[in-house]
């Protein structure tokens, strides 16, 4: 790809801009998980640029659902002002290859994605969402990761998109780093921060309750061989060194939003060390929900998966962003992501409890200065339109 020609070409006629997803639509209740693409799409239409959210819906097996799920796909569109910006693409069989002569376009037709595929245009392939034969009619790939350790380690063992696109960029702000003990790639690698539409999310009062939160999966099934074994990269196991921190700091309350069965013996374990459990799916439901539920907190704490850790990824959630958007500043574990940041980011960095419950204090102490910082920092660095020039840019 010249990308010289297709640069020049951005300034003399319409260039399609396609966010392809394939982790969206079929999460009928994941609020937090629908909005990474989101914030794509709405940094886009900052920027003026003529863009489709594609996205592809593998089939359930139970058109009841599916019907649910293009209905879901179809309202929160609309509810964000995208409801003439985005192509569904249903496959009909389960199949790993994107082919359109099997699939159904929903949104813009089948005739209107082949124009635009035919005319100057560039593809953001979240987490290698659009796979081959449909891949190769984009004209200009951008391979744009999400999830540095999981991605890297696949990269190693199977074809994950290598191959078959131009430019790679990725959220591991440490991917170049001497420190960075990711696997070895052929492929060079750019940076981007996560993005967070910061017109879409503001900052918010200080909230009433001093709760310190965050939203995810206790349990988590991906493998990652590290030095010959295969550590567990749960929630769960993460979180297992600080779970005395409401004991420690009783003037805040702690929170998970969390998937943990009624019956599941962790949640009794968790609530028994001072840990109120929600279920994400209520309070978390919609793009709406989630963002309301972050600007409800006064700050994110949360631990990381050891693979990132001890990889030293640099890498950092959309989550964090948005809280940082929020106002709420981020007590996280370092990953290898502190020195791409300002000296005062909103992020306290931690590797044990002690130092968790000297940020926890120090939030509490000195709020308004914190939620000040977060959120410039959101403006500052996370800002979906200024990443979404970068990679454009080149």
């Amino acid at each position: 790809m010249d990308v010289e020609r297709w640069t020049f070409s951005l300034f003399c006629i319409r260039v399609t801009i396609f966010v392809g997803c394939g982790f969206a639509a079929k999460y009928l209740a994941g609020g937090g998980n629908f909005s990474v693409p989101l914030q794509w799409m709405l940094g886009l239409r900052r920027l003026k640029r003529d863009a489709i959210w594609l996205e592809v819906l593998p089939p359930s097996g139970n058109p009841r659902e599916d019907r649910a799920k293009i209905d879901n796909f179809r309202r929160q569109l609309r509810a964000h002002g995208l409801a003439e910006r985005y192509c569904l693409l249903r496959q009909k069989s389960a199949n790993t290859e994107h082919d359109l002569d099997e699939i159904e376009c929903i949104g813009i037709s089948k005739r209107n994605l082949l124009e635009r595929l035919a005319a100057p245009n560039t593809l953001l392939n979240l987490s290698y969402s659009i796979h081959p034969p449909l891949l190769l009619r984009f004209e200009r790939r951008i391979f744009c990761d999400l999830d540095p350790s999981e991605i890297f380690y696949w990269m190693t063992t199977m074809e994950m998109g290598q191959s078959t696109h131009h430019e790679f960029w990725t959220i591991g702000l440490n991917v170049n780093g001497k420190d960075c003990r990711l696997p070895k790639s052929t492929v060079k690698w750019k940076t981007f921060y996560p993005l967070v539409d910061t017109r879409l999310m503001r900052r918010f009062p200080r909230p009433r309750i001093a709760r310190f939160t965050t939203i995810g999966q206790w349990y988590w099934s991906g493998a990652v061989e590290v030095d010959g074994g295969f550590p567990d990269l749960s929630k769960k196991f993460a979180f297992e060194k600080y779970l005395d921190l409401p004991a420690r700091v009783p003037e805040a309350k702690f929170e998970l939003a969390m998937n943990i069965n009624r019956d599941d013996p962790e949640l009794a374990r968790l609530q028994k060390r001072g840990w109120r459990v929600v279920d994400p799916h209520r309070v978390a439901r919609t793009p709406k929900k989630y963002r309301r539920y972050v600007a409800d907190a006064l700050a994110e704490f949360t631990a990381i998966k050891g693979v990132d850790v001890a990889w030293r990824t640099g890498w950092v959630s959309d989550r964090a962003a948005t809280f940082l958007a929020c106002g709420r500043p981020v007590v996280t574990e370092e990953t290898g992501a502190a020195k791409y940041l300002p000296g005062k980011s909103g992020f306290h960095f931690v590797f044990d409890e002690k130092q968790a419950v000297d940020s926890v204090r120090q939030i509490l102490l000195d709020w308004p200065r914190e939620s000040k910082v977060a959120r410039e920092c959101a403006v500052e660095v996370f800002d979906s339109a200024k990443n979404l020039r970068k990679i454009l840019n080149g």
